[in-house]
């Protein structure tokens, strides 16, 4: 996986949650706290979904095939929506049932030192795991906004790891108020109420994984910079006068497909606009480096045919009547 994947935040990811589990399933064990139980399991079913994301990448960088032409740059994709099912039935819907079964049926919170100890330990690791995913964020993230950039992060990684901490601390902090307002009033239905709590945080935070995976998915087209960027590059005001239009396709985070109708001169040869087909794709990828499948069709431009718009049945996808460009 690329350094852009997140392969650091996502290993620090990993070991805070792993030490975080085995600390919070040993404080269920003396104290019998619900919330302690449902973070248990929240941060098992966040280290299954930091292994998920890990092999995802790996899986990614098979070399194509016959088969698969493009490659398995998607795979990455894959396993992230994975990641959102794992949290929102493992973590989010278990914690709802145990909050559930724990009002219903409230006992006294025991050895409460265990508990408050081990959710002060996991918010300390979870913070530094946070600040992990963070720091490699900003290296990407540019002037978006944190909520622009897990919409618009085409690496599905970072924006799982940093959703994946932000709830965990959360749900740290909603387990310590749970615990503690069952030891303050001495009745358990708090430590129940806290855990109903959590698993609604992370069900909200599992749909918003799962609805930004999807998109990724379905196929997601570049950014507006780059689209702007590979259509200056195409344009060398000789030979390529114009883009009639262009589609492109994120075939994985870091692979973008290209395919472009583009204006050349009526009068140029055969040689000419093979020549100038080849040094547009060379200068796409000089701006663009992604940009690694690329087809240019060459056409004669018509100002009367432009103003028809273009036909959407025979280019899928291609803009509206009123000459919208949906790229």
């Amino acid at each position: 996986m690329s350094a852009s994947g997140g392969t650091k935040a996502i290993v620090a990811a990993l070991g805070a949650n792993l030490a975080i589990a085995v600390s919070k399933f040993v404080a269920f064990a003396f104290s019998g706290s619900s919330s302690m139980l449902a973070e248990g399991v929240h941060s098992v079913a966040d280290s299954g979904n930091q292994f998920l994301l890990l092999l995802g990448g790996k899986r990614a960088q098979r070399e194509a095939t016959p088969q698969h032409p493009f490659g398995y740059g998607r795979e990455r994709y894959i396993y992230a929506f994975l990641v959102s099912i794992v949290l929102f039935s493992v973590g989010g819907m278990f914690a709802i049932y145990e909050g559930y079964e724990k009002i219903s049926h409230p006992h006294e919170v025991e050895h409460w030192y265990w508990p408050v100890g081990v959710l002060v330990f996991a918010i300390l690791a979870e913070g530094y795991s946070f600040r992990t995913a963070i720091k490699e964020s900003n290296e990407t993230r540019g002037s978006l906004s944190w909520v622009e950039y897990v919409r618009r992060a085409k690496a599905p990684e970072l924006p799982v790891v940093l959703l994946e901490d932000f709830g965990a601390l959360i749900g740290l902090v909603l387990a310590l108020g749970g615990v503690g307002l069952a030891l303050l009033t001495g009745d358990g239905v708090w430590d129940g109420i806290g855990t109903v709590c959590i698993g609604v945080l992370l069900v909200l935070i599992a749909l918003v994984l799962a609805a930004e995976t999807k998109s990724l998915l379905l196929g997601e087209s570049a950014g507006i910079e780059q689209v702007k960027a590979i259509e200056t590059a195409i344009v060398d005001g000789d030979t390529v006068t114009r883009v009639i239009h262009m589609r492109t396709l994120h075939l994985g985070p870091e692979e973008l497909l290209v395919a472009a109708k583009i204006a050349v001169q009526h009068d140029d040869s055969a040689g000419e606009v093979a020549t100038a087909i080849n040094a547009a794709e060379a200068r796409i990828r000089e701006a663009v480096p992604i940009a690694r499948v690329i087809y240019l069709e060459p056409d004669i431009f018509s100002e009367s045919e432009a103003r028809k718009g273009a036909d959407r049945e025979a280019t899928p996808g291609g803009p509206t009547p009123t000459g919208d460009a949906d790229h």
